[in-house]
């Protein structure tokens, strides 16, 4: 029997105040172990979408459910729900408010009734996950913006969630932050984390993601990240381009360099890599 999903939602409406439809009838469901990028155009209901599935919004017609059973927005099932997803905006700023990187990280543990020794334990595993355990006393003030991105994440994964949704968590951060966040995410995925990336970046969700969902004006289309970013009719749709691993690949089989059955390169140095083979194959 397929287990399942962890959470999802089903045949969900959501509309905000005085305002139309954001979502319509919307099922949407994140698997166990599955990294997953969540693609659309700006105003298509991404961060909706988000806030729904972490409880932060209520549905006005249908219903969220984990592992199977349904949400109940009282104390205690939003508290089974925030133990089981958290949700980490794209302005860390807007989550940041502690004096210090530890007192911040620990205000969910402390939420959750939990004793002191299981709150230190909880923040020291979560800076260390985040490999900011040397900012552990710096003023949140202090810290520069992809420090206060690692902070933001940190106080998520020190609710031990088994579903981390990131708004954007790479928007602002150079390069080399860029790639230091993904080797943390991969950190997190390895320790059964399963995590939810909405980004606008296409290369980024074909290098990453093991699945894709775009959300179009027509719903959400989920499946296997190559073949959901090689769609350019739902890519038109959600206001995407072409990445351009998938490109490369379309070209690499119409020179006949590659066949059906070998992966094209998802990035750059994979390009590179493939380059030497191709020519002695040739």
């Amino acid at each position: 029997m397929t287990e399942p999903p962890v959470v999802a939602l089903h045949g969900v409406s959501f509309a905000y105040e005085d305002g139309p439809d954001v979502l319509d009838g919307l099922d949407f469901a994140v698997r166990e172990g599955r990294a997953l990028a969540l693609l659309g155009r700006n105003g298509t209901g991404k961060t909706t979408l988000m806030r729904l599935l972490s409880g932060g919004l209520r549905p006005r017609a249908g219903r969220l459910t984990v592992e199977g059973e349904p949400v109940s927005y009282n104390r205690d099932g939003l508290t089974r729900l925030r133990t089981t997803v958290q949700l980490v905006v794209q302005d860390p700023d807007d989550q940041l408010f502690a004096a210090s990187v530890a007192q911040d990280v620990s205000f969910g543990p402390l939420n959750l009734g939990l004793s002191d020794p299981e709150v230190r334990a909880r923040v020291a595993e979560a800076l260390a996950a985040l490999d900011i355990t040397a900012l552990a006393d710096r003023p949140t003030h202090l810290l520069s913006y992809g420090q206060r991105k690692r902070t933001a994440i940190a106080g998520a994964v020190a609710m031990r969630p088994r579903v981390l949704i990131l708004d954007e968590p790479t928007a602002g951060l150079d390069p080399d932050g860029q790639e230091r966040l993904l080797t943390t995410l991969d950190g997190l995925r390895a320790g059964g984390t399963t995590v939810v990336m909405a980004t606008h970046d296409v290369d980024l969700a074909l290098r990453w993601a093991d699945d894709a969902a775009l959300l179009t004006p027509a719903g959400v289309h989920t499946g296997p990240a190559a073949t959901m970013l090689a769609r350019t009719e739902l890519l038109t749709q959600a206001g995407l381009r072409l990445p351009w691993g998938i490109a490369a690949t379309g070209m690499l089989r119409a020179q006949g360099l590659l066949d059906e059955t070998q992966s094209g390169p998802r990035t750059p140095e994979e390009l590179a890599a493939l380059t030497p083979r191709l020519a002695t194959d040739g």
